[in-house]
């Protein structure tokens, strides 16, 4: 199935294979994050969110140059902007909760907030040109997001980020684990497509339940946490998908999941 349409302004909604992609349709101006990108950014969140037709959400931008080079300085300077309001744009897990995968897929420079967008999602797929950088620092504006970077890569590493605004290459990238893999930039979409769509065929109560586990040590001590995730495993060991999948293996048959 694929079906493709206008969420609001330069931003379009996709879903193919239950994989749904969202993509920032602004290459002329490096995917920078005007108002109507960012109210398209939310819709197509909201969407996804709702979609019981995707499983796995990915995000990226069009062109090869950027995914998004952050917002849009002009505008920006324009409304005179301050500090930008809790719901300037979607961050997911902070001002929207996102139970489902979300995916990056990097085709370019992700700058400022183009570095929170590919930051906040759970999975970071790079094309071999992509480049990842806090720029903040060299414009005087602020990065409050970047709070859980330093869980993401280790603290000196983040310090490097935050301090110089200095850009990482792909390959860097990956190395202090922001980026999950590299691929050619001609290979980007189908991938990462690849990747989401096997996840998309995993048992949905499993990876939602997977997903919420790994951020578990977060906000939690380890006792806590395991306390939390037999909390959250419990319903999924209950479920007809948990009797689905042995019942599958010994038939010798594909699952047929529920997601219940």
């Amino acid at each position: 199935m694929v079906e493709i349409d206008l969420v609001a302004g330069p931003v379009t909604y996709e879903v193919t294979d239950g994989v749904a992609w969202l993509t920032i349709d602004r290459p002329q101006a490096r995917n920078a994050l005007s108002k109507q990108v960012r109210d398209g950014l939310w819709a197509g969140t909201r969407r996804f969110v709702d979609d019981d037709a995707a499983a796995v959400l990915v995000l990226t931008g069009a062109g090869e140059k950027a995914f998004c080079a952050g917002g849009d300085l002009k505008e920006m300077a324009e409304d005179a902007l301050e500090i930008p309001p809790p719901d300037f744009l979607p961050q997911f897990g902070r001002n929207i909760e996102v139970p489902k995968p979300t995916i990056a897929a990097v085709n370019g420079v992700a700058f400022a907030g183009g570095f929170l967008l590919a930051q906040q999602c759970d999975l970071v797929i790079a094309a071999e040109h992509a480049r990842f950088a806090v720029t903040e620092v060299k414009v005087g504006r602020g990065s409050p997001w970047a709070a859980p970077l330093s869980w993401l890569v280790p603290p000196r590493v983040a310090l490097e980020i935050l301090l110089t605004g200095d850009p990482l290459d792909a390959r860097r990238a990956r190395e202090v684990g922001l980026v999950n893999r590299v691929v050619p930039r001609a290979e980007l979409r189908e991938r990462t497509q690849d990747l989401a769509r096997g996840i998309a065929a995993n048992a949905p109560l499993s990876v939602r339940a997977g997903k919420r586990t790994a951020y578990l040590s977060v906000h939690h001590n380890l006792a806590e946490a395991y306390d939390r995730a037999e909390e959250i495993w419990a319903p999924v060991y209950r479920s007809r998908d948990a009797q689905e999948g042995p019942a599958a293996f010994r038939d010798k048959r594909a699952p047929v999941w529920k997601g219940e």
